[in-house]
């Protein structure tokens, strides 16, 4: 088996529901980001065999074809393979690990891991005109409600969230102290550059000409304890979960290098990270924020670590409550946690949430000069994921 080396990427800017990306078609957005990935690796588009891609919501016509599409649009060679991948909320991991199982067995040699979500252009659904209907008014089914459902019991996945903090005891001011943190560091890492580094500057339209969007628009300046505390339960009333301590639904896309390390030697590229191993679990979905702490647990089993031996932890924030919940049962310490906010204050577009997350372990192990990083995240319908990396040069 080859071992699974990843060299970068980069990412748009993430925009709000509605926002900066809402006019662009989603298969545009993910080629431009696609080619920026490619050549900030230094390489071309023909040196690539593989495309994977992901997306939870298809939202054009030819989004249904989306990695065949998007790899064409990227420019790689007719000849190259593509495949669509879907995990939930772990779409964007998932894409990495299918590219890298494509290397670990030797049927690619460079590949691409992509993804894209565009809420903002979610289509509504008839589903009942196909065989006709003898009488009465059709009824347009909202797809994004689809998403945000529990498929078993239909409750919103804040439901589920609520269930979590209900049975553990976590409390709305500790989800909300944990918010605020998110939406702080998320602030400092565009003041200092950190996401600037990451991202690749995309244009928009703006009235009639055009604009470049180069800053995640979900951040919130000015936040404050007092405002977050102020804000209504989102889903239960009395409940602990609001607008405030749950991931924005935002849009964007992103793109990740993965190769064995021949194929990128002989093309002059640098990687940044050895993908080692992962873990998919299943929970009870009315637990779905639960997830990350049996996949953590099982992979570090796998691997011999201990929570000690990993110098950071990205956990996904779609809701506080999940993080929280990491915390107190794996004793991750919030020093080493999501160091640069999250879902909760950049957003949570599923299908690039764990590309994302990707590029921010990957640039802080580097930077830092640490070893080891798990990336993790919970999935509507109850699953977790989790996968250890390592930074080759530590």
């Amino acid at each position: 088996m080859e071992d699974i080396y990843i060299a970068g990427g980069a990412r748009t800017a993430l925009g709000n529901f509605g926002g900066s990306l809402k006019d662009r078609p989603m298969t545009d957005l993910a080629a431009e980001i696609t080619q920026a990935a490619i050549a900030r690796v230094g390489a071309e588009p023909k040196d690539f065999d593989h495309m994977v891609f992901t997306t939870t919501c298809p939202t054009d016509r030819d989004s249904l074809f989306s990695a065949r599409v998007v790899g064409m649009k990227s420019d790689l060679p007719a000849e190259a393979g593509a495949l669509d991948v879907s995990r939930a909320c772990a779409s964007g991991l998932q894409a990495i690990l299918a590219a890298g199982q494509q290397i670990a067995t030797g049927h690619s040699q460079l590949a691409i891991a992509a993804g894209a979500e565009m809420f903002s252009r979610a289509p509504f659904a008839v589903t009942t005109s196909r065989w006709g209907q003898s009488r009465g008014h059709q009824q347009l089914e909202d797809m994004l409600e689809w998403c945000y459902r529990c498929p078993f019991s239909l409750e919103y996945m804040g439901d589920t969230a609520e269930n979590l903090a209900a049975k553990y005891g976590y409390q709305r001011d500790a989800m909300d102290e944990y918010a605020l943190r998110s939406q702080e560091l998320a602030l400092k890492a565009i003041a200092s550059g950190f996401f600037a580094k990451q991202i690749h500057p995309v244009t928009i339209p703006e009235g009639k000409g055009s604009a470049t969007f180069a800053v995640d628009e979900s951040p919130r300046a000015g936040l404050t304890a007092s405002k977050l505390a102020s804000l209504r339960p989102a889903f239960q009333e009395n409940g602990c979960v609001t607008a405030g301590n749950a991931s924005g639904v935002t849009d964007g896309a992103a793109a990740i290098i993965v190769g064995n390390r021949a194929a990128m030697a002989s093309k002059n590229i640098q990687p940044i990270a050895k993908l080692i191993d992962w873990t998919v679990v299943g929970v009870e979905p009315s637990l779905m924020g639960h997830g990350p702490v049996p996949a953590i647990q099982q992979l570090l089993e796998r691997v011999g670590l201990s929570i000690g031996d990993i110098d950071y932890f990205e956990v996904n924030e779609a809701f506080a409550v999940v993080n929280l919940h990491v915390e107190a049962e794996l004793g991750v310490p919030r020093e080493r946690h999501n160091c640069y906010g999250g879902g909760i204050s950049v957003g949570h577009p599923p299908g690039v949430t764990g590309l994302r997350m990707m590029l921010n372990a990957t640039q802080h192990l580097n930077e830092t000069k640490g070893r080891y990083a798990i990336l993790s995240m919970c999935m509507g319908a109850g699953q977790g994921m989790a996968m250890l990396i390592e930074n080759p040069s530590a």
